[in-house]
């Protein structure tokens, strides 16, 4: 693991961070902001997993998460959202390709080589982490946004008692009825639709769903409303009694304005989890 930046950040420490990735084949980077209280032991971790075309630094720089994660004492880690770098395929369209992971591992080609992000997210990169940082991987939480939202419901409710809590800003949530999710899976899973359901996280609602809060907030001016699947998502979540809340923030849209406005919230509910 190399060290690109450390600062100084609300009496802890923003670290940008690359290292070799096994999973995707290329070198990877990450950001991992550490809270003053870790210098005295392990602290808990919220993953902020990151829309299409973003990188680590989008929700790094913008979504002002910073202050408040320092305010609990929780760790933030900012993973990339794709494998990147010379020999790794792309696509002319911005979303498909490099920043367009979908928190899935690839099966076709010419992806299935480095498109390996749900394996990078949710087992190298944590075992990294580990090794590297004071966290207590026993208390982890997951957030993210579109894309990432995605990710982080798919994760929360297919990996059973990893996360305690998982919210999302705008998240993708029916990709298997949207132009955000038909056109990936096609490339990256292939035709075989029975496939795609695992990464779908309406369906897996309608399944059981999480074993735990779920905060949801999307905004009534969001310009990809119509790609998101907000209505279907809550109609699952409310037949299967899940606990928590899908909020429609009045007048928001889809941008990091909007992540701004709602971050401290969605902090401070992930604490309530992570010291029950």
């Amino acid at each position: 693991m190399q060290t690109i930046s450390e600062n100084r950040c609300f009496g802890g420490t923003q670290g940008v961070y690359s290292h070799a990735s096994d999973a995707c084949v290329c070198d990877m980077t990450f950001a991992v902001f550490m809270p003053e209280e870790a210098t005295h032991g392990p602290v808990p971790v919220l993953w902020f997993l990151s829309g299409l075309t973003c990188t680590h630094e989008n929700a790094m720089v913008k979504a002002g998460a910073q202050a408040w994660a320092a305010e609990q004492g929780i760790a933030l880690v900012f993973p990339d959202t794709s494998p990147r770098g010379e020999g790794v395929p792309n696509d002319d369209a911005f979303d498909l390709g490099q920043g367009a992971g979908f928190y899935v591992d690839a099966t076709q080609a010419p992806w299935d080589k480095h498109f390996k992000m749900w394996t990078y997210v949710t087992d190298e990169l944590p075992a990294l982490l580990a090794e590297n940082f004071a966290i207590d991987m026993d208390r982890q939480a997951i957030m993210g946004h579109s894309m990432g939202g995605h990710g982080a419901l798919t994760m929360a409710m297919s990996l059973p008692d990893r996360f305690r809590s998982v919210s999302a800003f705008a998240p993708i949530c029916n990709p298997t009825a949207s132009d955000w999710g038909q056109k990936q899976f096609s490339a990256y899973l292939g035709s075989e639709e029975g496939t795609w359901a695992a990464h779908d996280a309406t369906a897996l609602m309608l399944d059981g769903g999480f074993d735990g809060p779920v905060l949801i907030d999307t905004g009534t001016d969001d310009q990809f409303a119509d790609l998101l699947g907000t209505q279907e998502f809550a109609a699952a979540f409310a037949g299967c009694l899940q606990e928590g809340a899908v909020r429609l923030q009045k007048g928001y849209d889809h941008s990091y304005f909007f992540i701004s406005t709602f971050i401290e919230e969605h902090i401070a509910f992930h604490a309530e989890a992570l010291y029950r």
